[in-house]
């Protein structure tokens, strides 16, 4: 079984001003995923179950989501959740818990869901990591401070733009080859690209939700079209049919207008009692 992970090695130094509550929790409960599988890894391997993987996703459909909470070594989660503590405290406090889960969630089910549709015919490869939503992380954080400076290697100083563009070219760039790595950079991008579509939508979404309903609108009003159009054309052939039976008689009738006068005359009759 092959398994992806979403990790690259890399350290960055940055100290949040504290330690919010919704990262409290998904660190902890990633951590404590971490060692619950390496102590079963002899009886149970959980990315089997709970790991991302056209092969099982159905019947186990919770996959989409737990995925996010397996990983494949220590410096796996390791550099996951110190990222995730280092740019997603300070995202919290501004939005809130609420509006950083949804976040979290959106882009990491989202990013799994894409790689989904590009590895149905990999039964046999696994996807595992929180980086999906990791590089959304970066991508809000990037949108959001701009010119904040950060420490690559603890010793050089980037600005937080360059370095979300300079990881989302290398995530486009690895997405686009034909690698051996273990690293899914499709997940990567995928995580920064939906984040940006997040963040992006609601200054549209009054424009998009009355194109939406608009369409919803139009649907409706073609259906309506085309059962009327069914039921006058049902209405005209029995009207028909009706004619022919005052002039010749039922008995001559043939089989076929026979089973026709019937069928219509039952659709007509329910849709007379329906109204």
């Amino acid at each position: 079984m092959k398994y992806q992970i979403q990790s690259e090695s890399g350290s960055i130094a940055f100290r949040p001003q504290y330690f919010t509550e919704v990262i409290k929790v998904l660190i902890a409960v990633n951590i404590v995923v971490f060692f619950f599988r390496y102590i079963a890894q002899n009886q149970l391997d959980l990315a089997q179950v709970f790991g991302l993987s056209s092969g099982s996703v159905w019947p186990m459909i919770w996959q989409p989501v737990t995925y996010m909470f397996i990983h494949g070594d220590f410096f796996h989660v390791f550099m996951n959740m110190f990222v995730l503590w280092m740019f997603g405290s300070e995202l919290e406090s501004i939005w809130g818990r609420q509006g950083f889960l949804k976040f979290y969630f959106v882009t990491g089910v989202g990013s799994g869901l894409v790689w989904l549709m590009f590895n149905i015919g990999n039964p046999y490869t696994v996807l595992i990591g929180a980086s999906g939503a990791i590089y959304g992380i970066l991508l809000a954080y990037g949108l959001m401070f701009p010119n904040r400076k950060i420490l690559i290697y603890f010793l050089f100083p980037v600005k937080v733009k360059y370095f979300v563009i300079f990881l989302g070219a290398i995530a486009f760039m690895s997405s686009m080859g034909a690698s051996g790595s273990n690293i899914s950079h499709l997940t990567h991008l995928s995580g920064m690209i939906i984040g940006y579509i997040y963040l992006k939508l609601p200054s549209n979404w009054p424009k998009l939700q009355l194109l939406i309903n608009s369409k919803f609108v139009e649907m409706r009003h073609k259906k309506v079209e085309r059962k009327e159009t069914r039921k006058m054309n049902m209405q005209k052939t029995v009207d028909h049919l009706l004619d022919k039976i005052n002039k010749v008689g039922y008995d001559g009738l043939t089989e076929d207008e026979k089973d026709k006068l019937y069928i219509h005359s039952r659709h007509l009759g329910k849709d007379k009692e329906k109204d």
